[in-house]
C-alpha cells in the first residue's frame, strides 16, 4: 500500500511528512480503507479530504496543495508507480540550496522504475517537446507526477485545470515565476 510506503520513507536533514489525501469521490473502498489506516496509525500527520463529485486529477491536486501546511510539497499519486524512497532525490537539490522547484523524470537517472508503454512514452515526450519549446525548459519528463514545490509558492499560483491539464499549466506558470531555479 502507498501509505505504508510513505510512512517508511526516512527523509533527509529531519524532515518530518505532512500527508494529505483527496479522495476524489471513489466508489470502492477507498474511504474506508483510508480511515482504517489513519486509525491504525493515529501518531501519523494525515489529513483527509473528500469530494462530493469527481472533479479530476487537477481538481485533486488543487484541494491537496490548498490544505499544505509545510514548508515543501511533494506530489504523490497513490498508483506506486513513483517510489517514495526517492522523495530525498528531489529534496537534495532544494536542501543544498541549488533549487527552488524539482521535477523527477522518468526518463533519467539509474534506479530500477516501471517501464512504460511505448506509444505514452512517445506522447510524452511529444507533449514535452511542445512544453520545453513554450517554456525555454529542457525538461525530460514534463508529465512526471513527482513534483517538488515550495508551498507558499505553489498556493499562489493561480490554477485552473481540474483534470490532466494540471501538468502542462504547473509547469508553464511555474516556469514565468522570475529567477525561479527548476531542476
Amino acid at each position: 500500500m502507498i501509505l505504508d510506503k510513505i510512512k517508511k520513507a526516512i527523509l533527509i536533514n529531519g524532515i518530518e511528512k505532512e500527508i494529505i489525501i483527496v479522495n476524489d469521490c471513489s466508489t470502492d473502498n477507498t474511504e474506508k480503507s483510508i480511515q482504517d489506516y489513519m486509525q491504525d496509525n493515529d501518531k501519523l500527520n494525515i489529513q483527509y479530504f473528500k469530494h462530493k463529485t469527481n472533479m479530476g486529477k487537477g481538481a485533486s491536486l488543487h484541494t491537496g496543495i490548498s490544505k499544505a501546511t509545510g514548508e515543501y510539497l511533494i506530489i504523490q499519486d497513490a498508483d506506486l508507480e513513483y517510489d517514495p524512497n526517492e522523495y530525498n532525490i528531489l529534496l537534495t537539490p532544494v536542501v543544498d540550496g541549488h533549487a527552488d522547484v524539482v521535477f523527477g523524470s522518468r526518463f533519467m537517472g539509474g534506479n530500477a522504475h516501471r517501464i512504460l508503454f511505448f506509444w505514452h512514452s512517445i506522447g510524452n515526450k511529444f507533449l514535452t517537446f511542445i512544453s520545453n519549446m513554450l517554456t525555454n525548459l529542457n525538461l525530460t519528463d514534463m508529465e512526471t507526477c513527482y513534483k517538488l514545490f515550495p508551498t507558499r509558492m505553489i498556493q499562489g499560483i493561480k490554477l485552473k485545470e481540474k483534470r490532466f491539464g494540471f501538468e502542462p499549466e504547473v509547469t508553464a506558470k511555474i516556469s514565468r515565476v522570475p529567477k525561479i531555479r527548476i531542476y
